[in-house]
């Protein structure tokens, strides 16, 4: 059914004076006209629906405020006829009718749940994650939403931050390739269509180097840091027209990201040209208060909008200070004006002003969400995550013959945790799939036995005897295991790594029943987890993260080689928590460990620990190998205005097809200011049939070789680069050329 309004003759006058075709500025300017200062006011404030909780709880007043016309936004509210409901307040009992807009934290899916934002990055596969996003769009649109407040696009270098999961993980380039692929899904090609919300680039910036990994905490580096490794995502979600940015919680170097001029004004505005709204993190205007950068909520909401944050997310400050600060003339009114623009011309953008119910419509909302193939696209992507890590003897795949097979562990019927954090409002009691649901379409029911052995974080061992019975009865075993969902995320900062409870413990008890029975670790997780004694202890292991609604399907599938493993890790897997943080392209040091002496003393090492991680970034095993040959260069030359291709041949030598992900990396060798040790400079996804070989052709331009020098210069240096195309992070370089 579709909802009909009435809006008010002060806004139907406004409306009926512009043909279509006139275009979104001048439709603003002429609704400014109208405004009295406190109706522009009212746009910037957002406050919150009772429909889920993101934050600490803030009392509002949301008839009331709606009505006043100081409300221009609200988060956590969706549905049809919830949505329908508010917007009537908002275009039929006010004095302009200006629509509201609804946003909500659609991170991975909104009904349909997707792997989690770091599983999804493991598929390296930009075209999939840009289908996920479209397709949440689709659904969260369909209940009246108008905007989501993803991609988070921090690069996020430390397991123990909760919020590692909602990321592309550890590298700037592929990080900045997958937060495109987002926009594009959530945004897609016309705004104006009724499927489509705005994206909202998170956290602006720096959030993902919180000190010690503790969420919210401080965060200082150097502006060539800042530059070169956390801006550059933000960048190219701009340069694909993000409509949306929030700035972050934490503060960088020494000023609250809320009230950071140097970050959202000269960076931002000026040196980027965002010309999309700002929205502040939820209450983080407040939070200038305890960081010591603001005395009150008065001097919050001064900072914030001089600042640039245009829209203040459930804080009240804007809506309590802004009139009496512009009228002692701490905040310029043109000031406010710019963000009350800002924010209308996203509304204009949407069509709310055309038809301010057109997100509304009760027999889209039925047949958009679960759509059959939208949960097709989410067992083929939780597939698509997967990360085989380890595989003695070719374990896996299992074939449909195999008499027997034993699954142990909390995670084996889970359907609740499987969605991951920030699930959206995704089904945890009906519509998601456990793994054993899943791998009941393979198997007949007399050969899945099965025991749950122990929780999560119980410690709680009387289940270990039956899950060791079975164990014993069984051809193989299967151990589901993993952190809780709500163990990564917002506020789940952790300081020990390992697999969570006495997990660990029903692991040894079972290989020491079982010492010659091979045995698989499947992993449900949202972050890098130490597994350091799990490699010794199994001899399979496949990191599935938390893969979504259709996670038990897609799991299966990889489990009995329907879909050939192909993902590959976006973030560094340490040996122990004392090696974090570990990545891939971090810096040489003046005593680095010779190659052919690896114990050598005085060097830049650990003297119980190897420096190596457990599992590199990049790496992935398949069911099949492939063998990288013949990598040439067109030239050793490289001119600042040319170009050169390096290519290599890429051969399956394995029994199936399979899916490879193709790396290219490159080390600056010498600069002016030290460089990485090899950098992510490109990647390839190829399918090769058994037996098949392909070329896989990069080309190099300066502009690939270029970072911020020590004088804030975007520039390229002329030198020696080495370069190299691999399967992972590790390898040694053989192969140079020369950049003048």
């Amino acid at each position: 059914m579709k909802f009909s309004f009435n809006i008010s003759s002060l806004a139907i006058l406004f409306i009926s004076s512009f043909s279509f075709s006139q275009n979104y500025e001048a439709k603003v300017d002429s609704l400014m006209k109208l405004m009295t200062l406190q109706e522009k006011i009212g746009q910037t404030v957002m406050y919150g629906g009772s429909w889920d909780q993101t934050g600490p709880i803030i009392g509002t007043n949301n008839g009331k405020y709606i009505r006043e016309g100081n409300m221009g936004a609200m988060l956590n509210a969706f549905t049809v006829k919830g949505t329908y409901d508010l917007q009537k307040v908002a275009v039929e009992e006010t004095r302009l009718g200006i629509p509201l807009l609804f946003g909500y934290d659609v991170i991975h899916g909104h009904r349909t749940i997707f792997p989690i934002n770091l599983g999804m990055s493991a598929s390296w596969d930009l075209k999939m994650i840009e289908e996920s996003s479209r397709i949440a769009a689709e659904e969260a649109s369909a209940e009246g939403l108008h905007w989501t407040f993803a991609p988070m696009v921090d690069i996020a270098r430390d397991p123990r931050w909760g919020r590692v999961s909602e990321g592309a993980g550890e590298d700037v380039y592929l990080v900045s390739q997958i937060a495109k692929a987002y926009v594009k899904g959530f945004q897609g090609d016309d705004l104006s269509k009724h499927n489509t919300i705005l994206a909202c680039a998170k956290h602006f910036v720096g959030y993902g180097a919180a000190q010690a990994g503790r969420d919210y905490h401080t965060v200082n580096m150097d502006e060539g840091e800042l530059r070169n490794v956390y801006l550059p995502p933000f960048k190219a979600t701009v340069d694909v027209g993000v409509e949306t940015f929030m700035s972050a919680f934490n503060e960088l170097n020494g000023v609250p990201t809320s009230g950071n001029k140097f970050t959202l004004r000269d960076i931002l505005q000026d040196e980027w040209g965002f010309k999309g709204f700002v929205v502040s993190d939820y209450t983080s205007i407040n939070e200038m208060i305890p960081h010591g950068f603001a005395k009150d909520s008065l001097d919050a909401a001064r900072i914030g909008m001089n600042t640039g944050v245009d829209m203040d997310m459930m804080g009240s400050v804007y809506r309590k200070y802004l009139k009496k600060l512009a009228e002692q003339g701490k905040v310029d009114e043109t000031t406010i004006n710019e963000a009350c623009r800002r924010i209308l011309l996203a509304k204009f953008k949407l069509g709310l002003f055309d038809d301010p119910y057109r997100y509304i419509d009760k027999k889209r909302e039925t047949e958009t969400k679960y759509k059959p193939e939208f949960l097709a696209k989410a067992r083929e992507i939780a597939a698509a995550s997967s990360v085989l890590l380890q595989n003695k003897d070719q374990v896996l795949p299992f074939s449909k013959s195999t008499k027997s097979i034993a699954f142990i562990g909390p995670m084996v019927k889970d359907e609740y945790d499987i969605l991951g954090n920030w699930a959206a409002q995704g089904d945890r009691k009906g519509q998601a799939v456990s793994v054993f649901e899943g791998v009941s379409e393979y198997l007949k029911s007399h050969q899945m036995l099965y025991a749950k052995g122990c929780d999560i974080l119980n410690d709680d061992e009387s289940g270990f005897s039956e899950a060791i019975n079975i164990s014993k009865k069984a051809d193989v075993i299967v151990l589901v295991m993993g952190e809780g969902h709500h163990m990564s995320g917002e506020a789940a900062s952790r300081t020990n790594l390992k697999i969570p409870g006495i997990q660990p413990k029903l692991i040894e008890t079972i290989r020491e029943a079982n010492p010659n029975k091979k045995i698989v670790l499947v992993l449900m997780n949202g972050r890098p987890i130490n597994l350091s004694d799990e490699v010794n202890l199994v001899d399979s292991i496949l990191e599935v993260w938390f893969p979504g609604t259709m996670g038990g399907a897609g799991v299966a599938d990889v489990l009995f080689g329907t879909h050939n493993p192909s993902g590959k890790l976006t973030v560094t897997f340490p040996r122990n928590v004392g090696q974090v943080p570990i990545y891939y392209n971090m810096k040489n040091t003046g005593r680095p460990i010779p190659d052919n002496n690896p114990t050598e003393d005085y060097k830049s090492n650990y003297i119980d620990s190897p420096n190596s991680p457990l599992f590199v970034f990049g790496h992935g095993l398949s069911y099949t190998t492939f063998k990288y040959s013949d990598l040439e260069l067109s030239s050793s030359t490289l001119r600042f205005t040319g170009e050169i291709k390096a290519s290599a041949t890429i051969s399956n030598t394995g029994n199936r097809g399979g899916h490879e992900i193709v790396q290219l990396y490159i080390h600056d060798k010498v600069g002016s200011v030290t460089r990485p040790v090899k950098e992510l400079k490109g990647f390839q996804k190829i399918f090769l049939k058994k037996g098949e070989s392909k070329v896989v052709n990069f080309t190099i331009t300066a502009e690939d070789l270029k970072f911020y020098n020590s004088e804030g210069n975007y520039t390229v240096e002329p030198g020696e680069f080495e370069i190299a195309i691999t399967p992972s992070s590790d390898f040694k370089f053989k192969h140079t050329f020369t950049l003048e």
